[in-house]
């Protein structure tokens, strides 16, 4: 009987193998596919045949690049003892040349790609306690430090996409011995001896000896250290001040960025004064190759995928990255002052479409919106929800004056309802924290969220109505509630539907149905929604002054304290430049100008229950499908079809009423001057085109959205 560890006994358990080469015949069955022609089987498809990389296959695995390379790649430690790397006695020069680029590899990772390939590039942040040097050891914890707030940050926000941002650490230490007080210590320390240096260097230069070239190189260098050393300090402390609830954190916040903001301009003019890499045409890659630098380092880290191409930024780009992070953070330490949650869903919808980088959308989210769900960090949602709906529509129910108010059913019904309607909201704030393009895809399934909160809010409105009436027979509760779920419905689907522009999804042949879907419908809606708002605003007050025995004279006289006619206005002007692109486009395929497309395997109908196949779980308002589309938009249902020179004119008309109903805008914004310049130019164009301009060309027209991302100007080649 064989003994346990036998190896007679291994080798009669272990499984034999009789591998037959496929080679030919596979060689043999492909040949017999046309160029672009797949082969599916059940068990094997495009989910397979994308796993199934070949190890040790340069092009695929991202591990083996180290081995085709002519150098060998060192760590750390193996760079110090081949002299390759110093870690004590550093210049000036080496070390802001350090500094500046693992400064740049920060701003390439926060624009998503890993961290191996970028921040860790940087040997010396692998083991910062083996490092002498007093300044490039405090700059090299503090920069760990840096990046571990961040990647907290931005997963507690939890708005970003696999391109937006890569959190994983691959096993990095970040210092976490080392306490936030200490490491700005260490910086503070630093930066105290370059202070001293340089009263001695002033001394020198203000006595009797010569001032020499070499001094006031010397006096640049130190200077410029110091400037560095006092920003990652500043920048390390303001990360940690966003970090923290603090009542007093945003005014600190505010003059953090103030000094930094005034350290940028000295840190650009001193860019030149570190070690550089050599050009591009000599190292042949876009990683720094200066001392401390290894590109390869961490390449067996990668996952056995295509390798994701990284540049790394300039550090002049480095910079401007600098200045636009410092000027959208300063924007978010000023959102608070604003006073309805509508007002404040504007702000985040403007601030998404600068295109924010992740680490500035990540902070304005958890700013209004942390974990606790306070807004702001201290009023309750509901709270928010209340004073909000109260300004949009005053609703009875909400109003001191009403019998609803002290009604426990009444009080009840409405707490259930805008407890349910919190995540939703709270959602709407955080899809203006993703990218523009993973945006478009939320609005699309948050529709069915507030579809469901519109019934919800219906059914209790009528809940509510039925109790008023029986004290107060001249007020009405029908509506109330769900006009205001019903207006961020209608919200929802026109971000959806003006996001296909931005993003470019739409085709020219396709503008005519979308535009009119626009016009005839959401905002036509929107328009009646804010209309209907509006209306119990003015009855809300109009019985309040009677209760308070005011004249209707006086009442005349005096300017409503709450309206909404700023947005029915702007609305209106929106629903009349779609109207008038609609009329502009259909004249334009009148005239020869603009032809549809023959698709053999597509048709309008498809691509039109596609572009709106969202809006089908919407009840209110009820989506229009193409067969209806086709009979409300047909031409010929009028006495007289219209020539092109009529749909000319008519959108002229449009685009006038709009460019009058901005003009009418007190203080317009810069969205609104956008509009008006589109406008006013667009009239134009249709102006020429009403008396003949360009009759016999046939070339297609632009649309140019160089002035605005969603209204073209039209232009005629």
């Amino acid at each position: 009987m064989a003994e346990e560890g036998d190896p007679m006994m291994e080798r009669r358990e272990r499984p034999s193998y009789n591998w037959v080469d496929i080679t030919t015949e596979f060689k043999e069955a492909a040949s017999l596919l046309s160029l672009g022609e797949l082969l599916h089987d059940s068990s094997f498809g495009l989910f397979e045949a994308m796993s199934a990389i070949e190890m040790m296959d340069p092009k695929m695995d991202a591990g083996m690049m180290c081995n085709q390379i002519q150098r060998k790649v060192h760590n750390l430690e193996q760079a110090v003892e081949a002299g390759l790397v110093k870690i004590d006695n550093l210049t000036h020069e080496e070390t802001i040349g350090i500094m500046d680029a693992t400064f740049a590899t920060l701003v390439t990772w926060l624009e998503g790609h890993s961290l191996a390939q970028t921040v860790f590039t940087n040997l010396y942040l692998h083991n910062p306690y083996v490092i002498n040097d007093r300044c490039l050891k405090a700059f090299s914890i503090a920069m760990l430090k840096i990046v571990d707030v961040i990647r907290e940050r931005i997963n507690r926000a939890g708005c970003f996409e696999e391109e937006d941002f890569q959190p994983m650490s691959y096993g990095f230490k970040m210092a976490g011995d080392v306490t936030e007080s200490r490491a700005s210590g260490m910086l503070k320390e630093v930066e105290e001896d370059l202070a001293r240096s340089l009263r001695t260097l002033r001394q020198r230069q203000g006595g009797t000896e010569v001032n020499s070239d070499s001094s006031d190189n010397e006096y640049q260098l130190t200077v410029a250290l110091q400037t560095r050393l006092r920003f990652y300090r500043h920048l390390y402390a303001l990360l940690l001040v966003f970090s923290r609830d603090r009542p007093d954190g945003l005014l600190q916040a505010q003059k953090l960025i103030t000094q930094l903001q005034e350290l940028v301009p000295l840190m650009r003019s001193s860019v030149h004064l570190g070690i550089q890499p050599p050009s591009r045409e000599v190292s042949k890659n876009d990683y720094p190759t200066i001392m401390g630098f290894e590109p390869l380092i961490n390449q067996r880290l990668l996952p056995p995928t295509f390798p994701r191409y990284t540049v790394i930024r300039g550090r002049a780009e480095s910079l401007d990255y600098v200045t636009s992070l410092m000027h959208r953070l300063h924007t978010i330490t000023t959102v608070t002052e604003l006073g309805s949650l509508h007002a404040t869903m504007e702000v985040f919808m403007e601030f998404s479409k600068s295109l924010p980088c992740v680490l500035a959308r990540s902070i304005l989210q958890l700013t209004l919106l942390p974990p606790n769900r306070r807004i702001f960090g201290t009023i309750p949602v509901v709270d928010a929800l209340k004073e909000t709906i109260r300004n949009f529509i005053a609703p009875p129910v909400l109003s001191p004056k009403s019998s609803l108010y002290n009604n426990a059913q009444a009080k009840e019904y409405v707490e259930a309802l805008l407890t349910r309607a919190a995540r939703p909201m709270c959602a709407l704030f955080q899809i203006t924290g993703h990218n523009r393009a993973r945006q478009r895809d939320k609005w699309a399934h948050m529709l069915d969220d507030l579809s469901n909160l519109q019934e919800e809010a219906d059914k209790v409105d009528a809940y509510l109505h039925s109790l008023l009436i029986k004290t107060e027979p001249n007020r009405s509760h029908l509506a109330c509630l769900g006009t205001w779920v019903l207006y961020h419905t209608l919200q929802t689907m026109i971000n959806y539907t003006l996001a296909g522009f931005e993003l470019e999804l739409y085709a020219a042949y396709e503008y005519h149905y979308v535009y009119w879907y626009l016009s005839e419908l959401l905002f036509a809606w929107l328009v009646s929604t804010l209309h209907r708002a509006d209306n119990f605003l003015l009855e809300h007050e109009t019985l309040s002054d009677q209760q308070k025995g005011r004249s209707n004279k006086k009442n005349k006289k005096k300017k409503r304290p709450k309206s909404l006619s700023r947005e029915i206005t702007l609305a209106q002007a929106q629903q009349q430049m779609f109207g008038a692109y609609f009329k502009a486009v259909m004249g334009l395929q009148l005239d020869g100008k603009m032809k549809q497309p023959d698709f053999e395997f597509d048709n309008e109908e498809v691509r039109f229950s596609h572009r709106f196949g969202p809006f089908t779980s919407v009840v209110t308002p009820p989506m229009v499908h193409y067969a209806q589309y086709k009979e409300m938009s047909d031409l010929s249902r009028y006495d007289r079809e219209p020539a092109p020179e009529d749909l000319y004119g008519a959108a002229c008309k449009g685009f006038h009423q709009a460019k009058c109903m901005l003009e009418s805008l007190v203080a317009p914004t810069e969205e609104v001057q956008a509009l008006l310049r589109v406008s006013k130019t667009n009239f134009v164009v249709m102006k020429l085109l009403v008396g003949g301009h360009k009759k016999d060309s046939t070339d297609p027209p632009e649309f140019d959205f160089s002035q605005h991302r969603v209204y073209p100007v039209i232009k005629i080649v």
